[in-house]
């Protein structure tokens, strides 16, 4: 396994991190808890999951199957960089859900009691949250931090701008402010590379893609369907808006000879913002081939050709401007 720093922190944390948004609705806790310790012994050491995991409100189900699979023993906690998330509602009443002083306090002691664990390592945004002030964010996060609750600071789904303002803002009170940043990106969505990307390059946040493989489209979906499988409506239409892309991706991974789950992955792992994709497998199956990614080696001809099949964009403003 890889490893690299998180952002401009001295965390390292595996090239790749673990998500675990299936645990529970769709992976048992037996077979989470077998997916959580093949990771360990592949090396992989960030995981990444969030109170609304599991879908059911108010439940934190996913951080309740990692909080039993700590308190296993045999190291799985202290082995763990864990990241986990606030901002969805927790509840029906006012101040169970967004980034309010009081629900951070609340939410952050209900996920270390849900995870068995006395702090957490990186406590994300899942969202920004419009009408709660960046001084107020900073202030509820840093008594965290002096108390020992949390360590470090991310976000998740914010713009370049909410970035900067984050930043700007933290730096007034003498704090580290943000070092990571969660975005929907792959090949298919390139939009981080306007703004958002540009922004973490700048404030030294580590970028930590979501859906790196577009929900399955980059996965080898039409070998998958050519074989029998079934997809889901979703992943038909957007196969539908995508077909010509993803016909000639898959033909160009048959030239590699490289699986296109792992050509996706290691595309990501090419971009200088990037720490870590987050792979979220259902199975263990799923998950065990997705190291190969690290060993891919893609050339700067290769790195074109996958640029023209999926467009991406130039830094804003040259993107829309001279």
């Amino acid at each position: 396994m890889d490893y690299t720093q998180l952002g401009r922190t001295g965390l390292k944390v595996s090239r790749l991190c673990l998500g675990t948004m299936n645990f529970g609705p769709l992976t048992s806790e037996e077979d989470s808890f077998a997916i959580m310790d093949h990771a360990h012994e592949l090396g992989v050491n960030f995981f990444d999951t969030a109170n609304v995991y599991g879908w059911k409100q108010g439940e934190g189900i996913t951080e309740n199957i990692i909080g039993r699979w700590f308190a296993k023993g045999g190291g799985r906690r202290e082995k763990t960089v864990i990241a986990t998330k606030l901002y969805g509602s927790m509840g029906d009443w006012p101040n169970e859900n967004l980034l309010s002083a009081l629900n951070i306090r609340r939410a952050a002691e209900a996920s270390l009691k849900r995870l068995q664990t006395d702090y957490i390592d990186v406590y994300q945004a899942h969202h920004i949250d419009r009408n709660t002030p960046f001084e107020e964010f900073w202030e509820a996060m840093d008594v965290l931090k002096q108390q020992g609750k949390i360590l470090y600071v991310g976000s998740s789904n914010f713009a370049g701008w909410h970035i900067a303002k984050a930043q700007e803002t933290a730096a007034r009170r003498n704090t580290l402010g943000l070092v990571s940043e969660q975005s929907h990106y792959n090949l298919i969505v390139r939009a981080p590379e306007l703004e958002v990307i540009p922004a973490c390059e700048d404030y030294g946040l580590g970028l930590i893609p979501w859906s790196p493989l577009a929900g399955g489209l980059l996965g080898g979906v039409l070998r998958k369907i050519d074989k029998g499988r079934s997809a889901s409506e979703r992943i038909v239409q957007e196969l539908d808006k995508h077909r010509d892309k993803i016909e000639r991706y898959e033909a160009f991974c048959d030239e590699l000879g490289e699986d296109p789950a792992n050509v996706g992955l290691a595309w990501l792992l090419h971009q200088k913002a990037v720490t870590a994709p987050i792979i979220g497998p259902r199975t263990l199956e799923q998950f065990d081939g997705t190291t190969k990614a690290l060993e891919i080696k893609l050339d700067d001809k290769a790195l074109t050709t996958l640029d023209e099949i999926f467009p991406g964009h130039k830094t804003a403003p040259e993107d829309y401007a001279w």
